[in-house]
């Protein structure tokens, strides 16, 4: 009597939607080509990047080091790319993702795909839509301080660069008791695609934030800019309003 055949059943689900998705878009190869690869990398940056998104649209929360345990079981070689287990998503390499996406900027990454997007799917950009939110956090996130490190003889001083101010704000979410950051985001009118995201203090006004993203969207925007911003009531100053006009035109 023959031995059975043994069978590995891994699960795709939803993911290998959005994994198609992410692979017609090129998001991997653009990321790749932005921050550089290395031969001796096991996963690069721009599949670290595609997990990422498989893993926040897999529904799930879980702490960094837990990362790996939600593919465990997923056909990860299929999902993200051939050779890659779930092992090799561990928190260390992430963490070395993230610093890079940081140190390269992840708005100028963020616009790059947004401009990858529009281009594949021809989406149109008569108008565009400018709003803001917060995303509240636990924790103390205290403020950039300057410490001390001494190692034998060596005394070295440490500042952690902080890019924004997590504080208290004006809660969307209705959590004053929690800080928070701001999200700034442009998306098309044609279809709601994402084409600008920029991150703000946790009590960043929308009145004088509104402005400063335009301006910035307008400079890293390659292509035609869209003649029409929709927005809210937070834009419409006089002041915004003068100033709108030369950015625009």
């Amino acid at each position: 009597m023959s031995d059975s055949p043994q069978i590995d059943v891994q699960d795709i689900d939803h993911l290998g939607i959005i994994a198609g998705i992410v692979d017609e878009i090129g998001i991997v190869q653009i990321i790749d080509q932005l921050l550089g690869t290395h031969h001796q990398e096991q996963v690069t940056p721009g599949q670290i990047v595609k997990a990422m998104i498989l893993n926040c649209m897999g529904f799930l929360t879980a702490p960094l080091y837990l990362f790996s345990q939600f593919f465990e079981g997923k056909a990860t070689e299929h999902l993200i790319a051939p050779g890659i287990l779930p092992e090799h998503l561990n928190d260390t390499r992430i963490g070395r993702v993230l610093d890079k996406l940081y140190h390269y900027g992840v708005t100028k990454i963020f616009v790059t795909i947004a401009l990858a997007v529009v281009h594949k799917f021809s989406v149109n950009l008569n108008s565009v839509h400018l709003d803001s939110t917060s995303i509240s956090v636990e924790g103390q996130y205290l403020p950039a301080q300057t410490s001390v490190v001494e190692s034998d003889q060596i005394t070295c001083e440490l500042e952690e660069a902080i890019p924004i101010k997590i504080t208290h704000g004006y809660s969307r979410d209705h959590r004053p008791d929690l800080k928070q950051f701001m999200i700034n985001l442009l998306t098309s009118e044609d279809g709601g695609i994402p084409l600008f995201l920029e991150l703000g203090d946790g009590n960043e006004v929308d009145t004088s934030a509104f402005l400063p993203v335009i301006q910035e969207f307008q400079q890293q925007w390659t292509l035609t800019p869209p003649k029409v911003i929709v927005s809210d009531s937070a834009l419409y100053s006089s002041q915004n309003i003068l100033a709108l006009g030369r950015v625009i035109n």
